[in-house]
Order: structure tokens, then C-alpha cells, then sequence
């Protein structure tokens, strides 16, 4: 009788694997039309514009980009990019790094949330 339920437990966690998947892949799509509406006027992918390059920035230190001009609070953070401390970031740069550069924060958790799935897409191998 145990031997039946393991085939149907397994299929229960493929699916919900599968959701998962499906939910993840649907808000890093969410995540880069926010970016590409609200990010794009001073970020780009793969140049330093107005903002720092944000592709790979997951793992990186903040501030560390080589020829970018960062505030001195940046370059002395001491911050490395995780989910964590950009939703910090993200709602409230000022508040999380006092005397940085950056003017714009993101009110919705939910966009936030989505932003960030959408870079660390972007920092995955």
C-alpha cells in the first residue's frame, strides 16, 4: 500500500514543481516589462548608462563596477546584491544606503518581487 502512494506523491511534486516553474517563468516576464518601463531611462543590460550595467549584478558588490562613477556611499557600502537587500534597495535606496545617487524606488512589493526575479534571471549562468 505505501508502494502505490509513492508513484502519486511523486507526481503530486512534479506538478508542483511544474507550477512552480510556470509561476517563476511568468514573473521574471512581469519583472522585465516593469524593467523595461521604469529601469531603461538610465539602466541597460550590458553598458554602464546614467545607472551601472545590470546584468550579473546578483553576487556582485555594489559599487564595484570597474570606470563607473558611483557615490562614495555605493563604493563604500560594503553591500552585495541578493534578493534581500535589493527589495531594500528597491523600496527605498536612500533610506538603505544614505547618500547614494539613485531617485527612483518602487512602491508595489509585488513589482519589486518581480524586478528581482527578472535580474537574478539575468545573473543565472
Amino acid at each position: 500500500m505505501h508502494i502505490s502512494a509513492l508513484p502519486a506523491g511523486m507526481i503530486v511534486l512534479l506538478l508542483l514543481a511544474g507550477t512552480t516553474y510556470a509561476q517563476d517563468k511568468q514573473q521574471i516576464a512581469q519583472g522585465q516589462r516593469i524593467w523595461q518601463k521604469r529601469c531603461t531611462e538610465c539602466h541597460a543590460l550590458d553598458t554602464d548608462e546614467t545607472g551601472p550595467r545590470h546584468r550579473g549584478v546578483f553576487g556582485r558588490q555594489a559599487g564595484s563596477i570597474k570606470g563607473y562613477d558611483y557615490s562614495r556611499a555605493l563604493r563604500k557600502s560594503g553591500v552585495q546584491w541578493d534578493a534581500a537587500s535589493l527589495e531594500r534597495w528597491l523600496s527605498d535606496p536612500e533610506k538603505f544606503i544614505p547618500g547614494q545617487n539613485m531617485d527612483y524606488r518602487v512602491r508595489s512589493k509585488t513589482d519589486r518581487d518581480a524586478l528581482i526575479a527578472y535580474l537574478r534571471s539575468l545573473s543565472q549562468p
